[in-house]
């Protein structure tokens, strides 16, 4: 709105006023001045107050003394006598006769058929006059407006361009909107002054007369206005008109400009108040301008980013003078403002080598290095987000003050980090062999001054680490993750692409940094000390990590173990995400030559010297402490633990490279208390990342014994709520008892029973950690608590406290135990076990005192010993087998190749494979019959009163639920070994307690058909009698079908067994029959057939003797018939005639025998039907 450039707008010390009203401001106005603010004062002063106070009167006479001067005053009087009532209603008619006309400009009520031309017209006319005039050419103007549907248009009108009476119809404009507010609404008529000329003066007048709705016009003006305001002229318009009242207002110009952003309309507004904006305070660090755009092409409102970057697109096509070229041309001022003096020229200095030492070579002061980071990032958010393409101008300052040599401070250090990857970002910026040149020259000082700048500035992330980073990616030609790098460090996502590094590359891979620089300066680069997940940026640790992957330590035969060691022991929590992918990348390099040419070229694995070193003093509770942190602890447990796993699955291609790294000893794990480890890292969860559940996958894998469900059910009893709260008893940290106290307590038992239970129960009160110390002392005296007349509750305590120490020391506390509880034969050398001996035969656990299997509390830990120890046998085998098979195979195909003998299948891995299996399920099978034989009452117990059973509160009875127990979880863990040890049979005694006590025994019902298709007798007579619990226990339809068989298998055997054979098989099985009838009664008919056909057969071998038994098989008939009459009025005397007469008369016959066994067995199916067991 260059028409009202000569006018003069209401200044911001009068709208202060006015605001305010400060009579005495006011009053201090130039005449010229005071004529703008004219219409509101004159109301002011005429109209009847809503404040009635005394101060109000003095300013209001104030006011009238200071209008009576003012000669114009009497025309606005002469307005506002006006009878505006009419007016309205005139106005409101004419808005109606327009709307019916289609908005033409026909017939007006307000003004009548003008004479002469509008301005002339205003001059000679009448207050009422000159109201109707300038109201009906605002209605039109508004009118005209309401219906262009957006579209611009500039009206032509002779009333509001007339030079002569701009200030008479600011006048008319202001009562107007003031005594008709509803006929007239300052939003509608703020839009409707944008499209006259002169528009912006007059607006700024009206709202300056109506002070309070500054705010109210404006959110109306920027929410109507266009979502690019510098594209056409209505948009600019109407920023220059919102531009203005800011100047008049300049205390609300930010509030303005957060409504731009909010309504993401008029940009080119938010940038112009931004330019206008003069802060109180001048701040060194950022300019407005700079904080104001970064703000919206950085911040996280994609609306806002995509909206500002259109207008910087947009505007760099238009000319010179718009609001985009003044925002730059600002910018490009405060970048060569801070630039350093010796780079006034554009030309690279020369002697820059001479001078580097030297203070005269300034760079940039301290204080202007926030500031030129500032705008390092601004120009990388225009270039890259919004799209700007600088000038040459720009792009050699830009390059200026990106190879400008900051002080050595952190904020220096940043700076010099951002100007690094803006060079990557934007290689464009260099586009002469001279400022190649100059880029060169800045990128060696670099490297020279890395480590002052490190050492001076404090920090532990300097831009050396990031230098190193960016040339292994160069020279692995990792261009993506530059890219990301770039990106991270900067802030923000630019779409880079890849081949716009070429030059770079060239420059870094050829001239800066060859790879073998790379490799041996990164390991002179000094580790992080407490490496943790708060220290942020690029580090050491990044730069080894892509060397360890793009394997160029073994290409340049330079060592890195000393690194990566000092590196582990200096971590602390949270656990730094780079240090997991680092020891995964490392053990790969050890294991995995860098080319097949060169199978040596390999890193060395950390010695088992250095790993002891760590774990020195970190298992003997409170009174030693080891000097490493448990971080690295756990991690150098996660290298070795990763390192096993790896070098047995990578066994075959280590076998054809004919390598074969050393493994890591036993005596080395068992140094390591890798339960006390993972139980402190289970508590450590959060600050250790995925650490934790990266060892307990190694440990399911490699230590299975470490990880058995038992073992975490009781640690969340010995880390609970009720532990805690009993640990709250203890009056100190430290145990009241020492170890020689306890052991001579021991020793003097039973005479020691109280005071030893005085001991236990004290102990049962400290931690885990605590209770280490005594561990030697609870394992070395188990076996003297197996005298008879020792208090039962001493061996429980001692199992309590057994299991909590179970939770940090499993493996040595194992080998103690075992130890300790072997028969004390005084004419047998007791030999002293180690983990090595458990694990490759488990069943020495078992090899323990007799005594130990009548005492529960120590045979429950016996038995938890030996279930960890069949798993542990099971991993050592496998890994076993890893270890040696491939290298017995690739030894075995040469000797072949050798020998000729290229014809032979190559079987030795399955047969290995197969005799492992054998081993390991013979182990079980073994244990699991000692364990059943085990559950055999001594002949004592089959002799005391209690009878064979022992009673149902014995000792004896709770050591065969703990041994059911046991096997139900291995009959889970393993379905084979049930079926291997019931096809291997045991003791028929032990069947009622194994099917009643094993809930699990349920799955024979699938291999009893197998069972019993064995040719040998005796599996045949097990399975019947174990089916016959079976269905008792378990009445379900497989147990029916499978009952069915072994009736119809029993008949089939009746038809081919000899006589002999027929007594043996017979004699033990009819009694089955009994329990299949009680569990399923539909099997009556089958089983009274089979036991006539038995009769019959039996009666026919003895009918030559004198002795008549044809009377028993019409009996059977009878009793197959009539089964009901047998036994009327329930009188159960006559069912044991046939057993007497068999013992009687039988004799040693067995036909005759089984002939009275038949007919018992059927009285007794009948007996069980009608009356039950």
């Amino acid at each position: 709105m260059s028409e009202s450039a000569g006018l003069q707008f209401v200044s911001p010390y009068a709208f202060e006023a006015m605001q305010k009203v400060d009579v005495v401001r006011l009053a201090a106005l130039s005449d010229p001045e005071l004529r703008l603010l004219l219409p509101c004062l004159v109301r002011m002063a005429l109209c009847a107050p809503a404040d009635q106070s005394q101060s109000w009167a003095q300013d209001k006479k104030l006011i009238l003394r200071l209008l009576s001067g003012v000669e114009a005053v009497n025309s606005i009087v002469a307005l506002l006598s006006v009878d505006f009532h009419a007016l309205e209603q005139d106005a409101r008619k004419e808005q109606q006769l327009r709307h019916k006309a289609g908005g033409s400009n026909g017939e007006s009520i307000l003004v009548s058929q003008l004479q002469h031309g509008l301005t002339l017209e205003f001059e000679h006319s009448d207050p009422l006059r000159r109201l109707r005039l300038a109201l009906s050419e605002l209605l039109a103007i508004m009118n005209k407006v309401a219906d262009s549907n957006g579209e611009w248009f500039l009206k032509s009108s002779e009333l509001f361009e007339s030079p002569v009476y701009l200030e008479e119809v600011a006048d008319v404009l202001c009562i107007l909107q003031a005594e008709l507010p509803s006929l007239l609404p300052i939003i509608d008529v703020a839009e409707a002054l944008l499209h006259v000329r002169n528009g912006d003066w007059f607006l700024c007048l009206l709202v300056a007369n109506v002070p309070d709705s500054f705010n109210e016009v404006c959110r109306g003006l920027i929410k109507n206005g266009e979502r690019q305001d510098e594209e056409s002229m209505g948009g600019r318009r109407r920023t220059e008109a919102l531009r203005q009242l800011c100047q008049m207002n300049p205390s609300q110009a930010l509030n303005i400009r957060a409504m731009v952003v909010e309504e993401c309309h008029l940009p080119g507004l938010g940038v112009a108040l931004t330019l206008d904006y003069k802060p109180d305070t001048a701040d060194d660090a950022v300019s407005p301008l700079v904080s104001y755009v970064s703000g919206l092409l950085l911040g996280t409102n994609g609306k806002v980013r995509t909206w500002f970057s259109m207008f910087i697109r947009n505007g760099q096509q238009r000319e010179s003078s718009s609001v985009l070229w003044q925002m730059r041309r600002q910018l490009l001022l405060e970048l060569v403002a801070i630039l350093p003096r010796s780079r006034s020229t554009h030309e690279p200095n020369d002697s820059v080598e001479d001078a580097e030492s030297s203070s005269g070579y300034s760079g940039l002061r301290e204080e202007h290095v926030v500031k030129a980071s500032a705008l390092l990032r601004l120009y990388c958010a225009l270039m890259g987000i919004a799209g700007l393409r600088p000038t040459d101008e720009e792009a050699e300052q830009l390059l200026q003050l990106m190879t400008s040599r900051p002080p050595a401070t952190p904020a220096g250090v940043r700076f010099v980090s951002l100007s690094f990857c803006k060079l990557l970002a934007f290689p464009t910026l260099v586009s002469t062999p001279e400022q190649e040149q100059l880029m060169v020259m800045w990128l060696s000082w670099m490297i020279k001054e890395e480590e002052y700048f490190e050492s001076a500035a404090g920090v532990a992330a300097s831009f050396g680490e990031m230098l190193l980073l960016v040339a292994m990616y160069f020279h692995s030609n990792q261009l993506s993750a530059i890219i990301e790098l770039v990106c991270s460090t900067l802030g923000m996502k630019i779409a880079i692409k890849p081949s716009s590094l070429s030059k770079m590359k060239t420059i870094f891979t050829q001239e800066i940094f060859t790879e073998q620089v790379v490799t041996a300066h990164a390991v002179r680069v000094a580790v992080t000390n407490n490496l943790s997940a708060n220290i942020t940026g690029f580090l050491p640790i990044h730069c080894i990590y892509q060397l360890l992957r793009s394997r160029a330590f073994t290409k340049h035969k330079v060592s890195i173990k000393d690194w990566i060691y000092r590196q582990l022991c200096e971590t602390s929590t949270p656990l730094h995400t780079q240090l997991l992918p680092l020891i995964d990348v490392y053990i790969n390099s050890i294991l995995t030559p860098a080319s097949k040419a060169n199978p040596e070229a390999t890193n060395q694995p950390i010695t088992e010297q250095e790993i002891l070193t760590v774990y020195q003093g970190s298992t003997g509770g409170r009174a030693v402490r080891s000097r490493y942190s448990i971080t690295t602890q756990l991690l150098i447990l996660y290298y070795i633990l990763s390192y096993e796993e790896a070098l047995l699955s990578n066994t075959k291609q280590l076998a054809l490279m004919q390598r074969k790294p050393k493994s890591y000893s036993a005596i080395l794990m068992d140094q390591i208390p890798i339960k006390y480890l993972i139980t402190q890292a289970q508590g450590l969860q959060q600050e250790l990342g995925g650490l934790h559940s990266a060892l307990l996958r190694l440990l399911a894998t490699n230590y299975p014994h470490l990880c058995m469900v038992e073992d975490w059910v009781c640690e969340e009893e010995v880390t609970g709520t009720l532990p805690l709260l009993r640990r709250m008893l203890l009056t100190s940290n430290t145990s009241r008892y020492s170890q020689t106290q306890l052991h001579d307590a021991f020793q003097k038992v039973p005479s020691s029973g109280p005071r030893l239970m005085r001991m236990l129960d004290h102990l049962t009160l400290l931690s885990a950690g605590d209770l280490i110390p005594y561990a030697e002392a609870l394992t070395g005296s188990m076996g003297l608590l197996l005298g008879p007349s020792v208090p039962r509750r001493i061996p429980q305590t001692l199992n309590k406290l057994w299991m909590v120490l179970n939770t940090v020391m499993p493996r040595r506390l194992w080998v103690m135990t075992v130890n300790a509880l072997q028969p004390s034969v005084k004419m047998l050398r007791q030999q002293r076990y180690i983990q090595n001996d458990l694990m490759v035969d488990p069943l020495i656990v078992l090899r323990c005192d007799q005594r130990v299997y009548r005492c529960p509390p120590l045979m429950d830990i016996v038995l938890h010993m030996l279930n960890g120890y069949l798993l542990a046998s099971k991993a050592y085998l496998n890994s076993h087998l890893k270890e040696t098979a491939d290298f017995d195979r690739q030894s075995q195909t040469i000797s072949n190749l050798g020998l000729g003998q290229a014809g032979q299948p190559d079987t030795p891995e399955v047969t290995r494979e197969e005799l492992k299996n054998a081993l390991l399920a013979a182990q079980d099978s073994a244990a699991v019959q000692i364990l059943l034989e085990v559950c055999l009452p001594t002949s004592e117990v089959q002799t005391g009163p209690l009878g064979p059973d022992g009673g149902l509160l014995s000792d004896l009875r709770e050591v065969q639920c703990l041994i059911c127990c046991l096997l139900h979880q291995m009959f889970i863990a393993d379905p084979n070994i049930a079926k291997l040890v019931h096809f291997q049979g045991y003791p028929q005694a032990l069947l009622p307690l194994t099917v009643a006590g094993i809930p699990s025994i349920h799955i024979c019902l699938d291999f009893i058909p197998e069972l019993l298709a064995q040719p040998q007798l005796e599996k045949q007579i097990f399975a019947i009698q174990l089916l016959s619990h079976l269905c008792t226990q378990y009445a379900l339809p497989k147990s029916l079908s499978v009952a069915r068989l072994a009736v119809s298998v029993m008949a089939t055997l009746l038809t081919v067994l000899t006589r002999a054979k027929r007594f043996s098989f017979f004699m033990p099985t009819l009694p089955c029959l009994v329990a299949f009838c009680q569990a399923f009664p539909p099997l009556y008919d089958d089983v009274a057939t089979l036991l006539v056909q038995v009769g019959q057969v039996c009666a026919s071998d003895v009918s030559t003797k004198t002795r008549d038994i044809d009377p028993l098989i019409t009996r059977l008939q009878y009793l197959k018939v009539k089964p009901q009459e047998v036994v009327p009025g329930g009188d159960k005397s006559k069912l044991s005639l046939p057993q007497r007469a068999a013992e009687e008369l039988g004799g040693a016959d067995p036909d005759v025998q089984l002939c009275y066994r038949i007919e018992a067995t059927f009285m007794d199916i009948i007996s069980t039907s009608q009356h039950g067991l």
